[in-house]
Protein backbone atom coordinates (compact mmCIF):
# COMPACT_ATOMS: atom_id res chain seq x y z
CA UNK A 1 0.00 0.00 0.00
CA UNK A 2 1.44 3.78 -0.76
CA UNK A 3 0.47 6.88 -0.21
CA UNK A 4 1.14 9.21 -3.39
CA UNK A 5 5.10 8.59 -3.66
CA UNK A 6 4.99 7.38 0.43
CA UNK A 7 4.93 3.21 0.88
CA UNK A 8 3.28 2.38 4.35
CA UNK A 9 6.52 1.69 5.96
CA UNK A 10 7.74 5.16 5.45
CA UNK A 11 4.22 6.56 6.47
CA UNK A 12 4.70 4.52 9.79
CA UNK A 13 7.60 5.92 10.24
CA UNK A 14 7.21 9.57 10.30
CA UNK A 15 4.10 9.42 12.33
CA UNK A 16 6.06 7.06 15.38
CA UNK A 17 8.86 10.34 14.79
CA UNK A 18 6.43 12.52 15.38
CA UNK A 19 4.92 11.03 18.40
CA UNK A 20 8.45 11.06 19.86
CA UNK A 21 9.09 14.18 18.61
CA UNK A 22 5.86 15.51 20.57
CA UNK A 23 6.83 13.60 23.46
CA UNK A 24 10.61 15.04 23.47
CA UNK A 25 9.34 18.26 23.19
CA UNK A 26 6.14 18.30 25.50
CA UNK A 27 7.28 16.19 28.38
CA UNK A 28 10.97 18.13 27.62
CA UNK A 29 10.10 21.08 29.73
CA UNK A 30 8.29 19.36 32.04
CA UNK A 31 11.51 17.79 32.69
CA UNK A 32 13.44 20.44 33.16
CA UNK A 33 11.52 22.32 35.45
CA UNK A 34 12.45 19.33 37.64
CA UNK A 35 15.98 19.55 36.82
CA UNK A 36 15.73 23.43 38.00
CA UNK A 37 13.44 21.98 41.15
CA UNK A 38 15.98 22.20 43.67
CA UNK A 39 18.19 24.41 42.01
CA UNK A 40 17.01 27.70 41.37
CA UNK A 41 14.52 27.73 44.24
CA UNK A 42 14.64 27.03 47.64
CA UNK A 43 11.27 27.96 49.67
CA UNK A 44 8.51 25.44 49.93
CA UNK A 45 5.92 27.65 48.39
CA UNK A 46 7.84 28.90 45.55
CA UNK A 47 8.83 24.66 44.28
CA UNK A 48 5.21 24.91 44.88
CA UNK A 49 4.97 27.29 41.99
CA UNK A 50 6.87 25.03 39.59
CA UNK A 51 4.96 22.04 40.58
CA UNK A 52 1.75 24.18 39.64
CA UNK A 53 3.16 25.12 36.58
CA UNK A 54 3.49 21.98 34.83
CA UNK A 55 0.46 20.51 37.26
CA UNK A 56 -2.52 20.47 34.68
CA UNK A 57 -0.14 18.81 31.56
CA UNK A 58 2.78 16.69 32.94
CA UNK A 59 0.53 13.90 32.83
CA UNK A 60 -0.94 14.15 29.55
CA UNK A 61 2.58 14.59 27.92
CA UNK A 62 3.78 11.25 28.44
CA UNK A 63 0.41 10.08 26.83
CA UNK A 64 2.53 10.95 23.94
CA UNK A 65 5.73 8.74 25.14
CA UNK A 66 2.87 5.55 25.79
CA UNK A 67 1.82 6.05 22.32
CA UNK A 68 4.95 5.88 20.38
CA UNK A 69 5.81 3.31 22.28
CA UNK A 70 2.67 1.86 20.93
CA UNK A 71 2.68 2.62 17.33
CA UNK A 72 6.44 1.25 17.50
CA UNK A 73 5.22 -2.30 18.62
CA UNK A 74 2.08 -2.20 15.93
CA UNK A 75 4.22 -1.25 12.54
CA UNK A 76 7.77 -2.59 13.71
CA UNK A 77 7.63 -5.30 15.86
CA UNK A 78 10.63 -6.62 15.32
CA UNK A 79 12.93 -2.73 16.22
CA UNK A 80 10.39 -2.70 19.18
CA UNK A 81 11.73 -6.83 20.26
CA UNK A 82 15.01 -5.85 19.55
CA UNK A 83 15.31 -2.01 21.10
CA UNK A 84 13.41 -2.85 24.36
CA UNK A 85 15.40 -6.12 24.85
CA UNK A 86 18.72 -4.61 24.31
CA UNK A 87 17.66 -1.46 26.23
CA UNK A 88 15.65 -3.36 28.64
CA UNK A 89 17.73 -2.44 32.03
CA UNK A 90 17.93 0.95 30.57
CA UNK A 91 13.92 1.37 29.92
CA UNK A 92 13.39 0.13 33.73
CA UNK A 93 15.57 2.43 35.16
CA UNK A 94 13.97 5.06 32.72
CA UNK A 95 10.31 3.78 33.59
CA UNK A 96 11.42 3.70 37.52
CA UNK A 97 12.38 7.13 37.05
CA UNK A 98 9.57 8.64 35.62
CA UNK A 99 7.13 6.49 37.94
CA UNK A 100 8.96 8.57 41.14
CA UNK A 101 8.67 11.67 39.33
CA UNK A 102 5.13 11.35 39.09
CA UNK A 103 4.81 9.55 42.63
CA UNK A 104 6.42 12.79 44.57
CA UNK A 105 4.81 15.28 42.09
CA UNK A 106 1.38 13.60 43.64
CA UNK A 107 2.49 12.50 47.17
CA UNK A 108 4.30 16.45 48.11
CA UNK A 109 1.38 18.05 49.27
CA UNK A 110 0.09 15.13 51.09
CA UNK A 111 1.74 16.39 54.44
CA UNK A 112 2.68 19.69 55.60
CA UNK A 113 6.11 18.42 57.37
CA UNK A 114 9.13 19.99 55.84
CA UNK A 115 10.91 16.84 55.89
CA UNK A 116 8.42 14.98 53.87
CA UNK A 117 8.18 17.60 51.57
CA UNK A 118 11.87 17.62 51.25
CA UNK A 119 11.84 13.93 50.32
CA UNK A 120 9.34 14.28 47.82
CA UNK A 121 11.10 17.32 46.04
CA UNK A 122 14.68 15.36 46.03
CA UNK A 123 12.70 12.27 44.47
CA UNK A 124 11.07 14.95 41.89
CA UNK A 125 14.53 16.38 40.88
CA UNK A 126 16.40 13.24 41.01
CA UNK A 127 13.42 11.17 38.69
CA UNK A 128 13.47 14.01 36.33
CA UNK A 129 17.24 15.09 36.13
CA UNK A 130 17.24 10.68 35.33
CA UNK A 131 14.76 10.57 32.73
CA UNK A 132 16.60 13.22 30.91
CA UNK A 133 20.08 11.83 30.97
CA UNK A 134 18.68 8.11 30.30
CA UNK A 135 16.86 9.76 27.06
CA UNK A 136 20.13 11.45 25.72
CA UNK A 137 22.04 8.13 26.95
CA UNK A 138 19.22 6.27 24.68
CA UNK A 139 19.52 8.57 21.73
CA UNK A 140 23.62 8.60 22.28
CA UNK A 141 23.78 5.07 21.39
CA UNK A 142 21.05 5.31 18.21
CA UNK A 143 23.71 7.90 16.97
CA UNK A 144 26.57 5.80 17.78
CA UNK A 145 25.59 2.42 16.40
CA UNK A 146 23.87 -0.42 18.59
CA UNK A 147 25.61 -4.08 18.31
CA UNK A 148 23.39 -6.48 16.95
CA UNK A 149 24.16 -9.94 15.63
CA UNK A 150 22.71 -11.40 11.92
CA UNK A 151 19.36 -11.87 13.23
CA UNK A 152 19.26 -8.04 14.26
CA UNK A 153 19.45 -9.72 18.29
CA UNK A 154 21.25 -7.06 20.85
CA UNK A 155 24.95 -8.27 21.92
CA UNK A 156 25.89 -5.55 24.32
CA UNK A 157 25.53 -5.42 27.89
CA UNK A 158 23.89 -2.20 29.83
CA UNK A 159 27.30 -0.60 30.99
CA UNK A 160 28.29 -1.12 27.13
CA UNK A 161 25.81 1.53 26.71
CA UNK A 162 27.50 3.98 28.87
CA UNK A 163 30.50 4.86 26.48
CA UNK A 164 31.39 8.75 26.73
CA UNK A 165 29.50 9.76 23.41
CA UNK A 166 26.25 8.44 25.06
CA UNK A 167 26.76 10.19 28.35
CA UNK A 168 27.85 13.64 26.27
CA UNK A 169 24.61 13.38 24.74
CA UNK A 170 22.77 12.36 27.81
CA UNK A 171 24.45 16.11 29.27
CA UNK A 172 23.57 17.43 26.18
CA UNK A 173 19.69 16.60 26.67
CA UNK A 174 19.59 17.68 30.49
CA UNK A 175 20.69 20.75 29.82
CA UNK A 176 18.70 21.29 27.06
CA UNK A 177 15.57 20.40 28.70
CA UNK A 178 16.72 22.54 31.56
CA UNK A 179 16.64 25.09 29.69
CA UNK A 180 13.72 24.36 27.76
CA UNK A 181 12.02 24.34 31.30
CA UNK A 182 13.11 27.62 32.34
CA UNK A 183 11.57 29.75 29.17
CA UNK A 184 8.63 28.00 30.07
CA UNK A 185 8.77 28.68 34.06
CA UNK A 186 8.96 32.37 32.70
CA UNK A 187 6.14 32.46 30.63
CA UNK A 188 4.22 31.04 33.43
CA UNK A 189 5.27 32.84 36.30
CA UNK A 190 5.45 36.79 37.11
CA UNK A 191 7.01 39.25 39.83
CA UNK A 192 10.11 38.21 41.89
CA UNK A 193 9.41 34.54 40.99
CA UNK A 194 9.47 35.19 37.27
CA UNK A 195 12.77 37.52 37.72
CA UNK A 196 14.42 34.22 39.49
CA UNK A 197 13.37 32.35 37.01
CA UNK A 198 15.00 34.98 33.95
CA UNK A 199 18.30 34.62 35.92
CA UNK A 200 18.91 30.85 34.93
CA UNK A 201 18.08 30.88 31.41
CA UNK A 202 20.97 32.51 29.97
CA UNK A 203 23.90 30.80 32.26
CA UNK A 204 21.55 27.30 30.69
CA UNK A 205 21.19 28.66 27.42
CA UNK A 206 25.07 29.07 27.09
CA UNK A 207 25.42 25.63 28.93
CA UNK A 208 23.42 24.17 26.33
CA UNK A 209 25.24 25.70 23.23
CA UNK A 210 28.60 25.05 25.00
CA UNK A 211 27.38 21.26 25.28
CA UNK A 212 25.83 20.94 21.87
CA UNK A 213 29.19 22.66 20.23
CA UNK A 214 31.26 20.19 22.06
CA UNK A 215 28.83 16.89 21.03
CA UNK A 216 28.89 18.33 17.29
CA UNK A 217 32.65 17.77 17.33
CA UNK A 218 32.54 14.82 18.55
CA UNK A 219 30.35 13.33 16.62
CA UNK A 220 32.00 14.62 13.58
CA UNK A 221 35.62 12.98 15.11
CA UNK A 222 34.14 9.94 15.87
CA UNK A 223 30.95 8.93 14.15
CA UNK A 224 32.03 8.81 11.02
CA UNK A 225 29.30 6.92 9.38
CA UNK A 226 27.27 10.57 10.44
CA UNK A 227 29.93 12.71 8.47
CA UNK A 228 29.47 10.14 5.50
CA UNK A 229 26.11 10.62 5.33
CA UNK A 230 26.14 14.67 4.73
CA UNK A 231 28.82 14.22 2.73
CA UNK A 232 26.69 11.85 0.41
CA UNK A 233 23.70 13.51 0.97
CA UNK A 234 24.49 16.75 0.94
CA UNK A 235 20.53 17.65 1.29
CA UNK A 236 21.08 16.65 4.55
CA UNK A 237 22.34 20.55 5.65
CA UNK A 238 17.82 21.53 4.72
CA UNK A 239 17.70 20.02 8.10
CA UNK A 240 20.69 20.97 10.16
CA UNK A 241 20.45 24.44 9.37
CA UNK A 242 17.11 25.79 9.92
CA UNK A 243 17.90 23.62 13.37
CA UNK A 244 20.88 25.63 13.99
CA UNK A 245 18.84 29.41 13.42
CA UNK A 246 16.45 28.19 15.54
CA UNK A 247 19.03 27.61 18.59
CA UNK A 248 20.76 30.77 17.67
CA UNK A 249 17.38 32.40 17.82
CA UNK A 250 16.65 31.69 21.50
CA UNK A 251 19.18 33.60 23.52
CA UNK A 252 17.66 36.41 20.80
CA UNK A 253 14.45 36.76 22.00
CA UNK A 254 14.79 36.07 25.45
CA UNK A 255 17.15 39.16 25.43
CA UNK A 256 14.53 41.07 23.58
CA UNK A 257 11.97 39.36 26.43
CA UNK A 258 9.92 37.69 24.00
CA UNK A 259 9.81 34.55 25.92
CA UNK A 260 7.28 32.79 23.62
CA UNK A 261 9.07 33.31 20.91
CA UNK A 262 11.90 31.99 22.77
CA UNK A 263 10.18 28.90 23.31
CA UNK A 264 8.67 28.64 20.14
CA UNK A 265 12.69 28.14 18.79
CA UNK A 266 13.44 25.82 21.69
CA UNK A 267 10.86 23.42 20.41
CA UNK A 268 11.72 23.75 16.66
CA UNK A 269 15.34 23.42 18.00
CA UNK A 270 14.59 20.04 19.68
CA UNK A 271 11.96 18.63 16.65
CA UNK A 272 15.07 19.27 14.37
CA UNK A 273 17.52 17.56 16.68
CA UNK A 274 15.03 14.66 16.53
CA UNK A 275 14.52 14.50 12.86
CA UNK A 276 18.51 14.65 12.26
CA UNK A 277 18.92 11.91 14.25
CA UNK A 278 16.32 9.42 13.24
CA UNK A 279 16.66 10.37 9.54
CA UNK A 280 20.46 9.87 9.21
CA UNK A 281 20.72 5.85 10.63
CA UNK A 282 17.32 5.24 8.68
CA UNK A 283 19.52 6.07 5.13
CA UNK A 284 22.59 4.33 6.61
CA UNK A 285 20.69 1.36 7.41
CA UNK A 286 18.86 1.39 3.86
CA UNK A 287 22.15 1.57 2.42
CA UNK A 288 23.81 -1.29 3.88
CA UNK A 289 21.03 -3.26 3.67
CA UNK A 290 20.76 -2.74 -0.28
CA UNK A 291 24.87 -3.23 -0.46
CA UNK A 292 24.76 -6.13 1.44
CA UNK A 293 21.53 -7.57 -1.11
CA UNK A 294 23.97 -6.67 -4.40
CA UNK A 295 26.89 -8.01 -3.11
Amino acid sequence: MTFGSLDLNTVWFILVGVLFTGYVILDGFDLGVGVLHLLAVHRDEERRVFINAIGPVWDGNEVWLVTGGGALFAAFPAVYATVFSGFYLAFMALLCALIFRAVAIEFRSKHPSPRWRAFWDGGFALGSSGSALLIGVAMGNIAWGIPLDARGEFTGSFLGLLHPYALLMGLTTVALFAMHGAIYLVLKTEGEMQATVRRWVNPLIIAFILCYVILTLATLLYVPHVTEAFRREPWFFGIVIPMVLAIANIPREVNRRKEFLAFLSSCAAMAGLMRSLAWVPIRISSTAFHNRSTA
